[in-house]
């Protein structure tokens, strides 16, 4: 079964999910990462991409789409995958779920739960630590956070209605929160 992690910037999602990936094979489709890929690239979409992106705005539905149903026609239906950043708002959620039913794939979804603020120091310390540019600017940081409580907060509802959802305590450390996200799957 495919996983799909949710939690605020700075929850530690992109973390988890390689520790996860090396422990059990999961492939990760990082939607971030795929588009800082195609922002770098120099192409027109790149360039659209990183108007997007450098704006603290998020990249239109369309594009992520294409990109996601390419990404899981490229992985074999055998092959686990693990999603981070996706789907991000409700218009997204119903475009994954047919690319998802289409080709055959089942959903959980991990929700690591941490307070904003929690949230706005790790990212300080990430961003002063890693160098990370898309940390560095405490405006666009809020702003994300904001992006993701007014329209990711929904999908996570959805799915919890439809009892798809293992919430994840996200205090702690990093090697606390992965017994707790592995125990979580393991019991669902």
């Amino acid at each position: 079964m495919d996983i799909a992690f949710f939690g605020i910037q700075g929850s530690g999602k992109g973390t988890q999910a390689k520790m996860l990936a090396e422990e059990f094979g999961y492939y990760i489709f990082e939607a971030g990462g795929e588009l800082r890929k195609i922002k770098a690239s120099g192409t027109e979409l790149g360039e659209t991409v990183k108007n997007y992106i450098d704006n603290g705005e998020l990249v239109p539905f369309e594009i992520i789409m294409k990109v996601v149903n390419e990404a899981i026609a490229g992985i074999s239906a055998d092959q686990k995958i693990l999603f981070d950043g996706i789907p991000r708002d409700l218009d997204q959620m119903k475009a994954f779920d047919d690319i998802m039913a289409n080709a055959g794939r089942e959903l959980q979804c991990v929700h690591i739960l941490l307070e904003k603020q929690e949230a706005v120091e790790r990212i300080k310390s990430r961003a002063e630590i890693e160098g990370r540019a898309d940390d560095a600017d405490q405006d666009k940081v809020l702003r994300r956070m904001d992006l993701f409580l007014e329209k990711t907060m929904p999908v996570i509802k959805e799915y919890e209605s439809a009892g798809r959802v293992i919430e994840i305590d996200g205090q702690g450390n990093v090697e606390e929160i992965y017994e707790r996200i592995k125990t979580g799957i393991k019991e669902k």
